[in-house]
């Protein structure tokens, strides 16, 4: 057999620490390794994979574009694409769209249009607020933008432009906003950072100062988008409205696309102010559009709410079992963590991986759950089964 972690360590720059083990075929909510063992994946993709692994709608829209057209460039139209922007516009808040090809890439550009608005409309403000703990991409500017020293640390100097601030403290940000700022961005619920659900009312007050200022609310729904949280987007949920939206994880189905969203009074791009060779990608596009359409259709946010209540019962159920280990228990819809007393967290997913269930140390001192949106009751009851099963093992529980 081959040994592909050998061909990995050899060839690869290791900026990953991976978990041991080759994925070679995926199916709903479950994958198989190289030696056909079966495993549950609530990690699946990072949040990607909304639909599941290999979708039928995903796999048909990918099979029929790739024998027609793989991709041209933004200097032409392709169907694909329109079809994709029109459907998330009908669907949203927002009036506006630019595609790229991730995350990053859409936080970047969301960063990009908040500041020639600046320029254009706030006397050449620029600096963007940001929340501490929070996630927006890896490259130098998100990196910048990102609250987290971990991610900052080996980069410094990092590029200007971005203050960081405590989390869910609106009073931080109105100490912070001054005449250079042209935007606050934040995820509604911060997901790297540890799944940190903001208090009821901190995103309206964000949306109220921001108002009162002038300035721009950027809400990053990269991992909270698309049905994740029980809402399309998660801001519905909050009762408020954002100026720009950055998109991609769910969005796909599996394949690599980002979106830059905008009331029409913030998009403020101009030809050849900004652009992208591979944005809009006729397959992605396709995979995209059959992704949003199945999840709109079938009220995919509401099975992820309801999922999401019934994940909570039964950790609450395993916390009640596991009196002093389990500490806190947050997340909204299908973006949970599970938070210990002590950092177990790698450990327990190695136990969990052993056991058949695919989880994500977020934290040392805790697991991210993020399953399949189309996830069913009984495939919840089973992981948080598979869970107790992994903490028995460990000897942590009681």
């Amino acid at each position: 057999m081959v040994d592909w972690m050998e061909i990995e360590k050899k060839h690869f720059m290791r900026t990953v620490e991976r978990a041991p083990l080759t994925i070679v075929k995926g199916q709903g909510s479950h994958v198989w390794d190289e030696s056909g063992k079966k495993y549950l994946d609530f990690v699946a993709g990072w949040a990607v994979n909304s639909l599941g692994h290999c979708h039928p709608a995903v796999v048909e829209a990918v099979r029929r574009q790739v024998g027609e057209l793989i991709q041209t460039s933004n200097h032409y139209y392709t169907i694909p694409q329109l079809q994709l922007a029109q459907l998330l516009v009908e669907n949203s808040s927002l009036d506006k769209i630019f595609l790229c090809n991730s995350g990053a890439e859409a936080t970047e550009g969301a960063v990009k249009l908040a500041r020639r608005y600046g320029k254009l409309h706030l006397d050449g403000a620029y600096e963007v607020i940001t929340g501490t703990g929070s996630f927006h991409g890896r490259t130098l500017a998100m990196v910048s933008a990102s609250g987290q020293l971990k991610h900052q640390a080996p980069y410094t100097p990092l590029p200007a432009g971005f203050i960081n601030v405590e989390y869910n403290n609106i009073e931080a940000i109105k100490k912070a906003t001054s005449r250079t700022v042209c935007a606050v961005m934040l995820e509604p619920v911060q997901g790297e950072g540890g799944v940190n659900v903001p208090s009821p009312d901190y995103l309206k007050e964000v949306r109220r100062w921001c108002d009162e200022k002038g300035i721009v609310l950027i809400l990053d729904e990269i991992q909270t988008g698309i049905g994740r949280t029980g809402t399309l987007f998660a801001h519905q949920s909050f009762g408020i409205e954002p100026d720009i939206m950055s998109l991609a994880k769910g969005l796909g189905g599996g394949l690599p696309i980002g979106a830059i969203m905008a009331k029409d009074k913030f998009s403020v791009f101009t030809f050849g102010e900004h652009g992208s060779t591979f944005g809009g990608n006729p397959v992605t596009c396709a995979a995209a559009f059959e992704t949003l359409k199945f999840i709109l259709e079938n009220d995919v946010p509401r099975n992820a709410y309801d999922m999401g209540q019934r994940l909570t019962e039964r950790l609450n159920g395993l916390s009640a079992k596991h009196p002093g280990l389990i500490t806190n228990i947050r997340g909204k819809g299908l973006l949970m963590a599970v938070q210990f007393s002590s950092d177990i967290a790698k450990t327990l997913a190695q136990k969990c991986l052993e056991a058949g269930l695919l989880v994500n140390d977020v934290k040392p001192n805790a697991i991210r759950l993020m399953p399949a949106l189309t996830i069913t009751a009984g495939e919840i009851d089973e992981a948080v089964d598979l869970l107790d099963k992994a903490i028995t093992r460990l000897g942590v529980g009681n």
